[in-house]
């Protein structure tokens, strides 16, 4: 049995998301994957059993990343406006840092096919329940999880992605959302 090798993996996820960008989900085959990772379609099956499993594993990876990146500016001691204003800014931070990966998982999570059968216990859209389930009740009015987090991410999505302002204007735009999120919601 052929050993596994980090290095190939990572070249095959890389390859994935770089295909998925480029050419969608249709465009993503395992030869065009393998061939752009620079290993054989078999090296690929050792990683992965098909390529729905590898693109849930994959999603589920980046998809960690992502939420891991957020909560690690959470503290405890934060009160709701701060946790607010850290997860705008932490998020914000990861959609123009790592735009490929973030462009990666929202793609795959806007297909139902694939992300139906994906559970996440962590991902942006239950990030505040997942906080709140560590002990810690942020806000002080009851909305739900789901509410709060479309009313954050969605436009901080829309500002990062908005070509026609320089990243002056944009940061401008992140604090007046902060500041109207914060006046909302608590």
């Amino acid at each position: 049995m052929r050993k596994k090798d980090d290095e190939k993996e990572r070249r095959i996820r890389r390859a994935v998301m770089n295909l998925m960008l480029e050419e969608g989900l249709n465009g993503t085959s395992i030869a065009k994957i393998a061939k752009l990772a620079g290993v054989s379609p078999a090296t690929v099956y050792i990683y992965y059993e098909n390529k729905d499993d590898m693109l849930q594993d994959i999603y589920l990876q980046y998809s960690q990343e992502a939420v891991d990146y957020l909560l690690a500016g959470v503290q405890d001691t934060m009160d709701a406006a701060q946790l607010i204003e850290t997860l705008a800014r932490r998020y914000y931070a990861y959609v123009t840092h790592y735009p490929e990966a973030y462009c990666f998982v929202e793609q795959f999570a806007h297909c139902p096919s694939l992300s139906s059968r994906c559970c996440c216990q962590k991902s942006l859209q239950n990030i505040l329940q997942w906080i709140e389930k560590q002990g810690q009740r942020p806000l002080t009015r009851h909305y739900s999880s789901e509410s709060v987090s479309a009313i954050l991410f969605y436009p901080i999505k829309a500002i990062a992605a908005d070509e026609r302002q320089d990243e002056h204007q944009k940061l401008q735009k992140l604090e007046e959302l902060i500041e109207m999120i914060q006046k909302a919601i608590l």
